[in-house]
């Protein structure tokens, strides 16, 4: 969704607000598409500040459903956006008033921002709870139900050559 900046950057002084609904339906990034549970509509004001400059600064909850990292499970996340910073008008920007990424000409992309400010926010680790068990590394079995009876036992690695030297037929130890 783009929103037109024109008036705001040639009126000094103007400031226009507006209340909108994004038209994302998917939250795509390198980890792959997440559905959008909820959203609630974008709260955007924008101010001049100068000439050919305007502060804007927003809004928005997105509600996303996410996979645990260590089960797979299905997990709801709430992102509670809020985002400000200022913008110049194209005729106006150069090398040291460099200009929003967001701005496409006298245009503000607002799922680009929204797209932004939920991968700054996103959470290091998705847990559907902070005591997950996981998923057992032999047979795949969520361990959150109960345990499946594999051998989860792991030799130390560094007891290794001596347990070549034990298991080589015809050696004495």
């Amino acid at each position: 969704m783009l929103i037109n900046m024109t008036n705001v950057l040639s009126h000094e002084g103007r400031t226009e607000s507006l209340q909108c609904e994004i038209e994302m339906n998917e939250f795509h990034s390198f980890d792959g598409s997440f559905p959008i549970i909820r959203k609630e509509p974008l709260i955007f004001r924008a101010s001049n500040v100068g000439p050919g400059q305007a502060e804007y600064q927003g809004t928005m909850v997105l509600e996303l459903q996410l996979a645990c990292d260590r089960c797979l499970r299905k997990v709801t996340r709430l992102f509670e956006l809020s985002f400000s910073g200022v913008i110049i008008s194209p005729e106006m920007a150069d090398e040291e008033h460099e200009n929003s990424e967001f701005m496409e000409g006298y245009s503000f992309n607002i799922e680009s921002l929204v797209t932004n400010e939920v991968l700054m926010n996103w959470p290091m680790k998705v847990l559907c709870s902070d005591d997950c068990k996981g998923l057992c590394m032999k047979c795949g079995k969520d361990l959150n139900g109960g345990i499946c009876g594999c051998d989860t036992f792991i030799p130390d690695p560094r007891m290794a050559a001596i347990k070549d030297i034990f298991n080589a037929n015809n050696k004495e130890v």
